[in-house]
């Protein structure tokens, strides 16, 4: 079926169930940003492959609302579907719940997935609704369409050894209770699955890119229980689990377990599915509040940091081999987006302890460039020779650790044009790698730092500056981030960040630098405690698209320090052409 024919049939349960608007969140019952096959939802309905959006159907309407990344993006993929574009945060778009109000009458009824629906949406949702006569009820109607989706993956769950964890799962236990009884919770629920990962330190492959699994995880005063796939854990993850008093119990009797609570205070977080709340609301009050286990493993400790540190070695290595390669070969030798990324996904599977790609990769050449999470499909990506720009935004995941990094060049002569806007755009990852910063301070503080050389020239990027990242975990982690938005959440030693500033300029290129950073204590004044960051991300930019004349002194300093560390971690396991290349690329500005 075509999404248009997709929607049609969406629209003729609708009918048959008396709704007037049908909600379709990009969500799984665990509000993972990427998702199972089986819960790919919204995709599968639209079309539109981001990460982020969601969909609404009325019975003669429907619309998608994406953020400034997929703009581009989803106006491709949305076509044909009758499915309007919503660009979210743009001036003159509607917040899709007054959108909603405006399209239906009063007395009316929207549907949504309780599964697949956060408390904090449903709330928000409810309340809007209520004070116009509409009516929020679950009703997952989807099931009734989409008959072909996949099922659960039988993927083994394995152990995440405390050598590289860093803290073994009684003490993540332990330190959880201690937060729950400063809350006077008596019942804890985990449903996010890479904070299940994190507190059993154990790891999967049931979403691909992420080594989770599903699962949730209940902790009381006495027990803690883990609901899994019971058949899918390997031995050693049964005997980790039995060893830490955590009790195992099949994935579907989560629902039911959490019935035989009565009278409990249920720390849970808002952003978890509605379903555990409707399943605990008669006789249980809730305590909501951020997952404790969350900022925990936000925080990482040194053994994780120093798993990046090894990991960013390899990967490193692995970079430099395929920008040799790239930059040597295209025009040479048929390849396109796709294969680009194909190619060095075998670059990096050389490394030790490579399990997969962190994502999959953003290989953008010329205009597809300006697409700012572009996927090449397998068929019909965009041939590219020895001309223009190209922009690779990519990752690796490996057992000590996640890499994620993007370097935009050229493959032929840039413009006067590009050159420029590629030097401040570095210049804005330099400025924010060289802050130093109080203790208290928030992600949006630092935000303006990276942006502040294309603002002064009139121009901007629509993104975040910087995302949290796991340590052998999901690419994108909260609770902080480095972005416009005013995010409470302070940056706290051993936080990992992205430091990917860029511009767009769309039918033409588009730029991103990305390295990783880690929050770590600078010095203590009398004005009280500084913070910097350490640069994790070893590989080198190419200075044949920097205008040094843009570059302050201390700027350039910064740059040539960079690439004589990169010599001194990567240079030892290159060698030959690639070795005397790379050397040329880290020489001093």
């Amino acid at each position: 079926m075509t999404s248009k024919e997709k929607v049609a049939a969406l629209r003729e349960e609708m009918q048959k169930n008396n709704v007037d608007a049908f909600i379709v969140y990009s969500a799984d019952p665990h509000m993972s940003e990427y998702l199972p096959e089986e819960w790919q939802e919204r995709a599968w309905l639209s079309g539109f492959l981001g990460s982020a959006g969601f969909v609404v159907v009325t019975k003669d309407k429907a619309g998608l609302w994406t953020d400034g990344r997929y703009f581009t993006q989803a106006a491709i993929e949305l076509e044909g579907s009758g499915i309007d574009l919503f660009k979210d945060g743009m001036e003159g778009t509607p917040n899709y719940i007054d959108w909603i109000i405006s399209e239906i009458p009063s007395g009316g009824k929207v549907a949504v997935n309780a599964l697949a629906a956060s408390n904090a949406n449903w709330e928000l949702l409810s309340q809007k609704f209520n004070s116009k006569n509409i009516t929020l009820v679950d009703f997952p109607l989807l099931k009734e369409v989409w008959k072909e989706r996949g099922t659960p993956s039988a993927n083994p769950i394995f152990v995440h050894p405390v050598e590289r964890a860093g803290k073994s799962v009684s003490d993540k236990i332990a330190a959880i209770r201690q937060k729950m009884e400063d809350q006077e919770a008596t019942v804890h629920i985990i449903s996010s699955l890479d904070d299940v990962a994190w507190t059993a330190n154990l790891r999967g492959s049931d979403v691909e890119s992420n080594p989770v699994f599903l699962g949730y995880i209940v902790i009381t005063k006495n027990d803690a229980v883990l609901f899994t796939g019971l058949e899918k854990m390997e031995v050693g993850a049964r005997k980790q689990m039995d060893d830490s008093f955590v009790k195992m119990m099949p994935y579907e009797e989560f629902y039911n377990y959490l019935k035989t609570f009565k009278n409990e205070k249920v720390l849970v977080s808002p952003n978890s599915n509605q379903q555990i709340f409707e399943t605990l609301k008669t006789d249980n009050q809730f305590i909501k509040a951020p997952v404790p286990g969350n900022l925990m493993k936000a925080q990482k400790n040194e053994a994780e940091l120093e798993g990046f540190r090894k990991v960013m070695v390899r990967d490193g290595v692995a970079m430099v081999k395929f920008l040799y390669w790239l930059t040597h070969n295209a025009g040479k030798e048929a390849m396109n987006e796709y294969s680009i990324g194909q190619k060095l996904r075998g670059f990096r599977a050389e490394g030790e302890n490579f399990v997969g790609e962190s994502f999959g990769s953003i290989v953008g050449y010329k205009d597809n460039g300006a697409i700012m999470h572009y996927s090449a499909k397998k068929e019909g990506s965009k041939e590219v020779t020895n001309e223009e720009t190209i922009l690779v935004d990519s990752g690796g995941q490996y057992l000590e650790g996640t890499t994620d990094i993007t370097r935009t060049f050229a493959l032929g002569t840039p413009s006067e044009e590009f050159k420029r806007n590629s030097t401040l755009v570095l210049q804005g990852l330099i400025r924010l790698s060289m802050v130093k910063f109080p203790k208290g301070t928030k992600g949006v503080h630092l935000d303006a730092i990276a942006r502040l050389p294309l603002w002064m020239e009139g121009k901007d990027f629509n993104h975040g500056t910087g995302h949290g990242v796991g340590s052998f975990m999901n690419v994108h982690e909260g609770p902080q981030n480095i972005r416009k938005d005013l995010n409470p959440q302070e940056l706290l030693p051993g936080m990992v960040c992205s430091n990917e500033p860029g511009y767009y300029l769309e039918g033409h290129y588009g730029i991103r630098h990305e390295n990783l950073i880690a929050v770590k204590e600078a010095e203590k004044t009398i004005h009280g405690t500084f913070y910097e960051f350490e640069t994790l991300t070893f590989c080198p930019f190419f200075k044949d698209t920097v205008v040094k004349e843009i570059l302050s002194e201390s700027e350039i300093a910064w740059l040539n320090g960079y690439h004589k560390t990169c010599e001194e971690k990567l240079a030892p396991y290159l060698e030959g052409e690639v070795k005397e290349w790379f050397l040329q690329l880290v020489s001093p500005l």
